[in-house]
């Protein structure tokens, strides 16, 4: 096996299986909060959705150390990686202030934006009075994390979630069983507090990291945050652009009717299995990438071959089994008739898109390990304004129509992105790599 290869699924292995614990935690909240009736469940799915906008905030912190500490593991330069860390605490406390005090004060206007009313809104507001504040630990979990997969390690991660994730599924019974939706809410930021004080340990015993802590830092507080904030935020907003799109994507979808906004909403829960596998290959390429160049070795593009074979066939591998298996997907979620064969035909028709998708998340990751986050950005803008009015245009057939626009565009984007690949050079490496943030 190619030795490239053999790095991204070592890396990538345990990032998957602790991006799928991370999904955990809703899933669970909303199986126990399901007891309290449908305006329990809609608040609770608010508020899941709330901090999945806020993931993209952390990762312009959390994203940006990890590619800061890989490049600086692979240069073994203990002053650098001590700046990255350092770099990192300190974009998370200027930031988390700013969105735990502004999300704590318009937790009502926030929810009544979703929620429009009813009985399911003061459910929601009394779920951000615990989870707002919470949403530091939140962000401290993901800082950590962070480091930790920046530092080589990328199993304590994976650990932190079962912990958290273990913990939620004995604590939520008894706190929503005492607090209602706010015992979920408790129960979410308890467990997560506890991880992140292990997360905390392992920060102390990793063995790089204890290095890089006696180190003198190569930059200063102001100017190691300065860092990360250029290398985290074109990632973040990479992410911030491809979630919005896809709420975008769901009015397209609703001109379709109600029946197949549920089918395209359940098919797309179902898809999100195999998507998870794509940005564990993206978050392994970036690590290996950063790492590489931080050592003086340029392996870009075939970093790239192996990414897009290991991504690739795993997108091929999850359109064929959805293929085959919509039918018993559609009626797990217990999906209605009309529902179910509007799901089945979604998911039959998807399977070009997962797969280009597969393709275009896993190249990403050499962009966001070699600095050039950037570049990727406006591939991505470029994509996204493709895909709506495709999606749009070809919604008159359905959603087979849908699934064509969507394959279209982000065909284009794996066209443009290839072209970027095939203009990098060698001896062009300072220029893409992440000494041109320094």
């Amino acid at each position: 096996m190619d030795a490239h290869r053999r790095q991204l699924l070592s890396l990538a292995h345990p990032v998957y299986l602790s991006l799928l614990a991370s999904v955990a935690a809703g899933i669970i909240n909303t199986l126990w909060v399901s007891r309290l009736g449908g305006p329990a469940v809609a608040a609770v799915a608010v508020a899941t959705n709330t901090e999945n906008v806020l993931l993209g905030v952390a990762l312009v912190f959390a994203s940006g150390t990890t590619v800061l500490v890989a490049h600086a593991r692979g240069a073994r330069d203990p002053g650098a990686m001590r700046a990255a860390v350092r770099g990192g605490w300190a974009v998370w406390a200027l930031v988390t202030p700013l969105v735990v005090t502004g999300g704590f004060v318009l937790r009502e206007p926030l929810a009544r934006l979703v929620l429009d009313g009813g009985p399911a809104l003061p459910l929601a507001v009394g779920y951000f009075a615990i989870s707002m504040p919470g949403t530091a630990v939140f962000f401290a979990q993901q800082l950590v994390d962070g480091i930790l997969k920046g530092a080589g390690d990328t199993r304590t991660p994976l650990r932190l979630a079962l912990l958290a994730n273990g913990l939620i599924l004995v604590c939520d019974p008894f706190l929503i069983h005492l607090y209602g939706v706010r015992g979920a809410a408790a129960s979410t930021v308890l467990c997560r507090t506890v991880a992140l004080g292990a997360g905390l340990l392992a920060l102390r015993r990793n063995p790089s990291l204890r290095t890089a802590a006696g180190a003198r830092p190569a930059r200063s507080s102001a100017g190691a945050a300065l860092r990360t904030l250029r290398t985290g935020l074109p990632i973040a907003a990479d992410f911030t652009v491809r979630q919005t799109g896809t709420l975008v994507l769901v009015a397209i979808v609703a001109r379709l009717g109600v029946t197949a906004v549920a089918a395209y909403s359940i098919a797309y829960k179902a898809m999100y299995i195999a998507t998870m596998a794509f940005y564990a290959v993206r978050q392994a390429a970036s690590l290996h990438t950063a790492h590489l160049l931080g050592a003086g070795q340029d392996a870009r593009r075939a970093i790239a071959r192996q990414a897009v074979l290991v991504s690739g066939g795993a997108g091929l591998a999850a359109a064929v089994l959805l293929a085959v298996t919509a039918p018993w997907v559609m009626a797990a979620f217990g999906a209605g008739p009309a529902v179910a064969h509007d799901g089945v035909l979604f998911l039959r028709c998807v399977g070009p898109y997962l797969v280009l998708m597969a393709c275009f998340i896993a190249l990403g990751g050499i962009f966001e390990g070699s600095g050039a986050a950037p570049r990727l950005l406006r591939v991505t803008v470029f994509g996204t304004a493709l895909q709506l009015p495709l999606a749009h245009g070809l919604s008159g057939l359905g959603l087979p129509g849908v699934c064509l626009g969507l394959a279209l565009a982000m065909a284009a984007q794996c066209a443009a992105v290839l072209v970027l690949l095939r203009r990098t050079r060698t001896q062009e490496g300072s220029d893409v790599s992440l000494a041109r943030v320094a």
